[in-house]
Formats: C-alpha cells, sequence, structure tokens
C-alpha cells in the first residue's frame, strides 16, 4: 500500500511527530510511506528523518530559504478550510489551504492519515473520492473546546476511521459522537527499542520528562519530592523539557525550588533528545500529569526498564501501568501519595529492581513493529470493505458525491436538524 501521512510540521519536537515517525518508519518496512509536512522552519527534522519515509513540506518558513512563503500575502490572509477551534489556527493561512488542496488533490496514496483534528478536517474537505481517510487523534476529545469538539462531530463523518491512542477516548468518541459507519480503533502510540543498556536501579535519581507546562504539574512532583529528601536525601530528580513561550512556568518551578530549600536536589534540565541515556541514568521515572492523553515518556521509561510512578489521570497511565506489578498508579493532585509511591520504591532495592525488569516486559508490547502491524490490518480492512461496497461504491466516497454540502461551508436543512437533535451528544 501506499500510505501518506499529513503532519503539522516534521521539524519540531512533540509526541505527536515522534509517533508518527516511529509509526511511519516501521510501517516503511512492508509499505511505501510518504510524510507530507505543512510547514518547514527548520532545515533538518529535530528528531532525525525517519528510515525509508520521503518526508516533503508544503510551506517553507526558512527566512533563508530562497523558497521562503513567510512574506506570501496569502499567508497573512486566515484560513477558512483548517478549523477555527483547533489551536494550531493561526499558523495556517489561505496559502495552507490551497497548498494542503493541491497535494491531497494529486496524491496516488490508497490511504492518507490526518493526525491532528484541523488536518483530518482538510481530509474531509479537500480529500476527495477514491482514497481511505483515516483521522488520527493524539488528544483526548475532553481535550478539545467546544467548537472544535462541534467541527469534529459534523466533519468526521466522512471519515472511513478514526484512531485514538487509548480505549478510553475511543469509546468517549463512539458513545459521545454520532459517526455512523466511522470505524473508531484504539492504537496506542509506539516506542522502539532502546538503544543503550537498561538501568541497572542502582542510580539515585528520578527522572521526569516533558513540556514545563502546567497540566504537566511539575509543582506537585517538587512538593512530594521535598518529602523524598527529608528521608532519602541522597535522592536527586531530574526534570528535562522546555518552557512555555514565556517562561512563566520555569520560573515558578524555580521559585518553588528556590523556597523549598531543593537548589540541590531538583535541577531543571532543559530540552533533552534523545532521552534513553537519561532514564537509564536513574532508577525511577515520574508523572504528575493532571492529564495524559497517552504518555509516551511513561512508555519510554518502562522500556529503559524504569519503573514509573504515575498519577491515575485521564487518559493513558491506567492503560499503560499495571499497578503494583510494573509501577504504581496514585490519585492525581495527591502530593502525599506522590512521595509515598516513590519512597516506597526508594526504600526497598529489590522491589525497584523487580518493578523495574517488570515494566521493561511488559513495554515491549508498544513495540513499532506490533503497532504498525494493527494500523496496516485496520487500512487493509477499510480497503476490502470499500471495494466490496454494493455495485463497487465507496460508501464515504458515495456521501461525498451526494452529499456536497457537507464539504463546504453550509449545512443542509437535513443536516441542521439533526445537528440540532443530536446537540447534547455532539459538543
Amino acid at each position: 500500500m501506499h500510505l501518506s501521512f499529513l503532519l503539522h510540521n516534521a521539524y519540531g519536537i512533540g509526541g505527536t511527530i515522534r509517533g508518527t515517525f516511529n509509526l511511519a518508519e516501521a510501517l516503511a518496512v512492508h509499505h511505501d510511506v510518504e510524510i507530507v509536512s505543512v510547514f518547514r522552519h527548520r532545515d533538518e527534522p529535530v528528531l532525525g528523518a525517519p528510515a525509508g519515509v520521503r518526508l516533503s513540506h508544503l510551506v517553507d518558513l526558512r527566512r533563508d530559504s530562497p523558497d521562503y512563503d513567510g512574506d506570501d500575502p496569502e499567508h497573512q490572509r486566515p484560513a477558512r478550510v483548517f478549523p477555527r477551534g483547533d489551536s494550531r489556527y493561526r499558523q495556517y493561512s489561505r496559502l495552507t489551504d490551497a497548498r494542503i488542496g493541491d497535494r491531497l488533490a494529486s496524491l496516488e496514496a490508497d490511504v492518507v492519515i490526518g493526525t491532528r483534528p484541523g488536518l483530518n478536517v482538510h481530509l474531509v474537505r479537500q480529500g476527495g473520492p477514491g482514497r481511505i481517510r483515516v483521522g488520527q487523534e493524539h488528544l483526548a476529545l475532553d481535550n478539545h473546546g467546544r467548537r472544535l469538539r462541534f467541527e469534529i462531530g459534523h466533519r468526521y463523518r466522512l471519515l472511513h476511521a478514526v484512531t485514538t491512542v487509548t480505549e478510553a477516548d475511543a469509546r468517549a468518541y463512539r458513545t459521545r459522537l454520532w459517526l455512523p459507519g466511522v470505524r473508531i480503533v484504539a492504537v496506542p502510540n509506539s516506542v522502539p527499542a532502546p538503544a543503550v543498556a537498561p538501568a541497572d536501579s542502582t542510580g539515585k535519581w528520578v527522572v521526569a520528562a516533558g513540556r514545563l507546562t502546567p497540566v504537566k504539574r511539575y509543582d506537585l512532583l517538587v512538593r512530594a519530592f521535598s518529602q523524598v529528601v527529608a528521608v532519602r536525601p541522597d535522592w536527586r530528580l531530574r526534570i528535562h523539557g522546555g518552557g512555555d513561550a514565556t517562561g512563566d512556568e520555569k520560573a515558578a518551578l524555580r521559585r518553588l525550588i528556590e523556597e523549598s530549600g531543593l537548589y540541590n536536589h531538583v535541577f531543571l534540565m532543559g530540552p533533552t533528545d534523545p532521552l534513553e541515556a537519561e532514564w537509564v541514568n536513574g532508577s525511577l521515572a515520574a508523572v504528575t500529569s493532571s492529564h495524559e492523553a497517552f504518555g509516551m515518556t511513561i512508555v519510554e521509561a518502562m522500556r529503559c526498564g524504569v519503573p514509573v510512578v504515575a498519577t491515575d489521570c485521564p487518559h493513558g497511565p491506567g492503560e499503560i501501568i499495571e499497578h503494583g506489578v510494573d509501577g504504581r498508579l496514585v490519585p492525581p493532585g495527591d502530593v502525599d501519595a506522590i512521595a509515598g509511591a516513590l519512597l516506597g520504591l526508594i526504600q526497598d532495592d529489590g522491589l525497584r529492581r523487580r518493578t523495574g525488569e517488570a515494566a521493561r516486559a511488559a513495554s515491549a508490547r508498544f513495540d513499532p513493529a506490533l503497532i504498525a502491524e494493527r494500523h496496516a490490518a485496520l487500512y487493509t480492512e477499510l480497503a476490502r470493505s470499500s471495494r466490496g461496497a454494493s455495485g463497487g461504491a465507496k460508501p464515504r466516497d458515495a456521501l461525498y458525491r451526494g452529499g456536497s454540502a457537507l464539504l463546504g461551508g453550509a449545512l443542509t436543512v437535513r443536516d441542521k436538524a439533526t445537528d440540532v437533535i443530536r446537540k447534547g451528544r455532539t459538543v
């Protein structure tokens, strides 16, 4: 099969980029795979281009490039296709509308895969008939605002499938939205086996990783670690991750560290890539988020043989960690519970080692080859069901031909009535 991924920016850093790269590289072993990046702002991908995958871009934002598009007048005009509810809306424009539309129209792919809601809407409105359209969701439905949820509930009806990274989120899409005929399947993100030897559980470090944003609740981790230090002053905490745009979160954490007297025990390390060497230098990992759409860092740590103490927040940690076997789950927002779980593993060397070994074994289920098989099986099934439709017509494509109002800006009278009736479920 010829598979084409549509990605916001393949040249940045983030869980969606990493997850897409891992999946595309694994699929490329048996399929023809390309990644189309809407934007390009640097010469080479930070994460390194996935092997065997063609990488191209649509809008060049490198100021020193002869093809720089930032001054194009169309790039100054607001987008009409990309939905306003998507948090990336201000980065899109009439130029991106046109470039994405032209590329989708010219693709010869059997399957085209969007990787965020705004791009999934492009697949619906500009993707055209004749290919399988799959929308990936890397954030939970609850993380989207009301406006975007409404757009999703309407536009996603013309996708062939939606994949989520947790079963909990798949249930939300099945029960809260009306998407007749759309396959909704949970397939987790993948993480490759580390290129370094696993942790030996002797390092007296707790490691955390992720952007310094309020949702990560590093303030809880710092407060919990104050309790850890009171019992085990020989242990340290490293937090890896870049700050927010204003630097407010980093400044607040620095103040908290100073006020707590932890300046010799808690260290803000800044962005770090790759993280494998950092995971294996530690003996424990901590995730204290208020919510996690999946939890890539949890799997990364586990694959390195490092047990994770995580808040049992929606949606990912509880589907990754088996409490008491390969890690620990604690109630969200509970500083004492976080400290207790960390100390329980810190104080028992044998338990920490056994938990790390169990984590490494359990996390093998997230290997890219296994995850790629699940995606490929879905694509094959969708293609077969489309070819087997009565009279050779593809059900989703029939909607394109018979319901063009769904693709444009206006809704038919019937669609408006349906949305009013189902409003409570759609939004």
